[in-house]
């Protein structure tokens, strides 16, 4: 089978299976780019999400990402695999010598450079801090998963990476009608937007009334498109990091 995006096309070669994923995802190869593997026929059936649609996410969830420039979502595209059609992804490799979201014990909370979250105890029912970088590649994402309505940003959906750029993965709950915000990044409830994080909406904003529209439009049901220049414009109104609300839990279970 062959996948194609603009840059990248030949046989699929499925290199293994990620099991630590929730749905069928595999780590593959095409030519010599390593790639994730989600095919449609993989996705588990959901009560909160419409069924089948989780690859179609994650592309729009790419798509933002471009029209925002902040290459928070790595290149993503729709294509036929071994497994028929779904997303894929170009693998990451991480720095394993950082961490941009951690539990810590709270005597070891770092002083300098970032933000608490909660508390909790771990299963030894030590006092821990959930804790992630203060940095504007994370303040990005986080202002990302509002305007997506993220409800899965797990602390290891933060792809760390060697010159200190982020990555945000795994983008399959997103952009439901209700508010479904689930997320590790609550560090700046409160604080004003930066001038580049506002340039960065507003031009969201602006490619969703012209061609984004229309690709979304492929994606996602016409309310779903509404909810996002709903979103847009309520954050631009408001000019700061919105704070949790409504009945669901804030952050994702498990966190990591």
């Amino acid at each position: 089978m062959t996948a194609v995006d603009g840059a990248v096309h030949g046989e699929v070669e499925l290199l293994g299976r990620i099991e630590t994923a929730s749905n069928a995802t595999f780590l593959a190869r095409i030519g010599d780019v390593e790639v994730v593997y989600k095919p449609t026929a993989g996705e588990r059936p959901l009560w909160d999400f419409p069924d089948g649609n989780l690859s179609s996410r994650e592309y729009a969830a790419f798509l933002v990402s471009e029209a925002l420039g902040w290459r928070i979502v790595p290149p993503t595209w729709l294509a036929d695999g071994p497994f028929g059609s779904g997303m894929f992804q170009r693998w990451q490799d991480i720095d394993p010598d950082q961490e941009a979201v951690d539990l810590v014990p709270i005597e070891s909370i770092p002083e300098h450079g970032w933000l608490e979250v909660l508390h909790a105890t771990d299963e030894t029912d030590r006092p821990v801090a959930l804790v992630h970088e203060d940095s504007p590649q994370l303040r990005r994402m986080a202002v990302f998963d509002v305007l997506v309505n993220n409800a899965d940003r797990k602390g290891g959906h933060v792809l760390a990476m060697s010159d200190g750029h982020r990555f945000g993965v795994d983008h399959g709950l997103t952009f439901h009608v209700e508010h479904k915000l689930r997320t590790v990044l609550w560090g700046w409830v409160g604080d004003a937007l930066l001038a580049d994080e506002i340039a960065g909406v507003e031009r969201l904003a602006a490619a969703l009334r012209g061609s984004l529209g229309a690709q979304l439009a492929d994606l996602l049901t016409a309310s779903e498109v509404s909810r996002v220049e709903q979103r847009c414009a309520r954050l631009l109104d408001r000019g700061s990091f919105p704070a949790p609300r409504g009945s669901m839990p804030a952050v994702p279970w498990p966190l990591f």
